[in-house]
């Protein structure tokens, strides 16, 4: 197949000797690791919690797989602690590169919700929650918060900005359970996702200039094998959106 990696280096080989077709940019999506809120059901959205203990070693183990595969040549992360941490943690093992925040790789903005559990919601934001459980795409939630169409808009502008500035090279972007469905939704519109988003979770997709996205791999967790992570918790499952 042309739009291909040609072969794997070895680690420590210099960039040039990987090639990624000139047709795409190889985007490695990646989701922050564990915080308290994630662990305790709480949500996140906009609000800026950073990583846990256990968030950091995902973290270190994702950078160390990254670190033994192809060269990165640029990493992107969310302007939140908890995406801009993990996205450093990667950087300190794939030669030290610069992280570029953009908010533009947020989290969905979920208004009067954030800061309060789920099970809390029902009782405490009904109004709020009731728009949350919408099936409306361009339903937005009470409090300044966002609808799934607007993450949408929000988040695949971004992607696809970010691999047009990168054709031919592989990068990593480290953003948010609804934004990472956001980007999968993009690139298979007619076939939902129904894999949970881990913490730390790994999907490659490949941009074209044409605006075609494909996905080659998608939620993998295969690096946190010896690493805690949560099987349940606000943002991995259906209700990141």
């Amino acid at each position: 197949m042309a739009d291909s990696i040609s072969r794997v280096p070895e680690c420590g080989e210099d960039a040039k000797s990987v090639n990624v077709s000139p047709n795409f940019t190889e985007i490695i999506v990646i989701r922050h690791g564990e915080t308290e809120w994630n662990a305790d059901g709480r949500i996140q959205g906009h609000l800026d919690v950073e990583l846990n203990d256990i968030g950091r070693q995902q973290a270190m183990a994702v950078a160390a797989r990254l670190s033994k595969e192809p060269r990165i040549s640029a990493i992107y992360s969310s302007d939140l602690k908890r995406a801009h941490e993990t996205a450093e943690i990667i950087a300190r093992s794939c030669g030290d590169l610069e992280v570029i925040k953009d908010p533009d790789l947020r989290e969905r903005h979920l208004g009067d919700l954030q800061g309060i559990s789920l099970r809390e919601a029902a009782k405490t934001q009904p109004m709020a929650y009731k728009a949350f459980l919408s099936d409306r795409n361009d339903q937005v939630i009470p409090g300044g918060g966002e609808s799934l169409d607007q993450l949408y808009q929000r988040s695949t502008s971004c992607l696809q900005r970010i691999a047009k500035k990168h054709t031919g090279k592989r990068i990593v972007v480290v953003s948010h359970g609804g934004t990472v469905r956001a980007f999968h939704r993009h690139a298979s519109p007619h076939r939902r996702s129904k894999c949970k988003i881990w913490n730390t979770s790994v999907g490659i997709l490949h941009l074209s200039h044409k605006d075609e996205w494909t996905v080659q791999l998608w939620a993998d967790v295969s690096h946190l094998n010896k690493t805690e992570f949560l099987d349940s918790g606000f943002g991995g499952d259906k209700t990141s959106g």
